[in-house]
């Protein structure tokens, strides 16, 4: 018999760093999470957030929303894994979310590309090899990160239909 897992939901701004006792999950729409996942230790970190770049100002920074901003949140998993002693350049990255909430436009990159790509950016700089993502299409994605074994389930949901009104 297998050993119960603690589950953590985040929300937008959260991010989570633990052991193999614990599963995240997580929905993302336009947003992005970032797995940090180190085989030998079993320890990782996941993301959720709103927007690229970094809360420059104090009040860009809400207490109950630290990870907001793709920097931010990606600082906050890094300080968490080398509490664990987890040395960065020996995780797997991986990489979700971005998606349309809303028909694209040729001419303008979204916020969920530029969050996509602003991840791809961030893990590069820190070294750290991304071995799978699941970015951008169009839809909402509902995440499962198991810490125990580094998988992460994501399901891509598309949108639904507008609503329309019958006329009686």
């Amino acid at each position: 018999m297998s050993e119960k897992l603690i589950d953590i939901f985040l929300m937008p701004g959260d991010y989570f760093v633990g052991d193999g006792q614990y599963r995240v999950r997580t929905l993302l729409g336009s947003c992005v999470s970032i797995t940090l996942w180190h085989p030998a230790l079993r320890i990782g970190a996941m993301s959720h957030f709103l927007l690229p770049g970094h809360g420059r100002r104090k009040h860009d920074r809400p207490a109950d929303k630290p990870g907001m901003y793709g920097a931010d949140a990606m600082q906050l998993m890094m300080d968490g894994m080398a509490q664990h002693g987890v040395p960065l350049a020996q995780c797997q990255g991986k990489i979700f979310g971005g998606g349309a909430m809303f028909p694209r436009s040729a001419k303008v990159r979204d916020i969920g590309m530029q969050n996509g790509d602003y991840a791809r950016s961030m893990l590069q700089e820190h070294g750290i090899h991304v071995v799978s993502e699941s970015l951008f299409g169009e839809g909402h994605r509902q995440l499962i990160f198991t810490i125990r074994n580094g998988e992460v389930l994501s399901r891509q949901v598309p949108p639904e239909p507008a609503w329309s009104k019958e006329e009686a």
